[in-house]
C-alpha cells in the first residue's frame, strides 16, 4: 500500500487543504507582500499566509524565499524589459530614442506600481537582490543608451551631466505614481484610477522631456 501523500509533488496541497492559488495569482500576491513590507520583513510564514497555503510551500516550490523573489520580479519585469528592448531597438534617432525610453518608464509604472515600491527599497540597500536588478533590470536598458546619451551631450542637445545624475533625474520622479498618501497631502485629487495615474505619468514624462531637451526641441506632445 502506498504510503501516505504518496504521489502529492511539492507544492500540492494535502487532503483537505485549500486549493493552491494559479501561479500568476501567487506571483500578483507575492509582489504585492514584498511591495509592502520588504523583503526582510516578508517572513515564510507570511507569505504563506497571504497566498493561503502551507508554511514549506514556498520551499517546496520555488526553492527558497529569495528564488521566489526573482521569480516575483522576472515576471513583472518581463512584458516591460520586452517592450523597452523594442524601443532600444527601433529605427529613431537618438533623442527618440532617449525619450521613448523615457516615457514608456513613466507608463510602465502606472502598469505596475507595487513594482515601483518594491525597487524604491531595494535600490536604496546593498545586496544580492540589488546586483540582480542592476543586472537585469537597469544594466539591460541603460548600457544600450549610454552612446546615445554621450553624443546628444557632446552635441549639445543634453545638460552635460554623469550618467547618473540623469538615471536619477528621470527615475526620482516615479514617486509621484507611488507614494500616493504625500500626493494626496499635496492636492492630488481622489480616488485615484488607472485613467488619472495615466495622466499623471504623461505629465511627469512631458516635464522631465521637457526638461531635458526643452520644448522647442521635442518632436511631439507625450502620448
Amino acid at each position: 500500500m502506498a504510503a501516505a501523500g504518496a504521489g502529492r509533488g511539492p507544492g500540492r496541497p494535502g487532503a483537505g487543504a485549500r486549493p493552491v492559488p494559479a501561479e500568476a495569482e501567487i506571483l500578483r500576491r507575492g509582489m504585492e507582500a514584498f511591495a509592502e513590507l520588504g523583503y526582510d520583513r516578508t517572513s515564510a510564514r507570511e507569505l504563506a499566509r497571504r497566498l493561503g497555503v502551507s508554511h514549506n510551500f514556498i520551499n517546496d516550490r520555488y526553492g527558497s524565499k529569495a528564488d521566489f523573489w526573482r521569480a516575483v520580479v522576472d515576471s513583472t519585469l518581463e512584458r516591460d524589459q520586452r517592450d523597452r528592448r523594442r524601443l532600444i531597438e527601433a529605427d529613431m534617432d537618438d533623442a527618440e530614442r532617449v525619450r521613448a525610453v523615457i516615457v514608456h518608464f513613466y507608463q510602465a509604472a502606472v502598469e505596475a506600481p507595487l513594482l515601483g515600491r518594491l525597487l524604491a527599497d531595494e535600490f536604496a540597500r546593498e545586496s544580492e537582490r540589488l546586483d540582480y536588478l542592476y543586472e537585469h533590470y537597469v544594466e539591460p536598458t541603460l548600457g544600450p543608451l549610454v552612446p546615445a546619451l554621450e553624443r546628444l551631450m557632446a552635441a549639445g542637445r543634453l545638460p552635460t551631466v554623469p550618467v547618473d545624475v540623469l538615471f536619477f533625474a528621470v527615475i526620482s520622479p516615479v514617486a509621484g505614481l507611488v507614494q500616493l498618501p504625500l500626493a494626496h497631502r499635496l492636492g492630488r485629487a481622489q480616488p485615484v484610477t488607472r485613467e488619472s495615474q495615466a495622466r499623471t505619468a504623461r505629465e511627469l514624462a512631458e516635464l522631465i522631456v521637457d526638461g531635458l531637451f526643452g520644448r522647442s526641441t521635442k518632436d511631439s506632445p507625450v502620448e
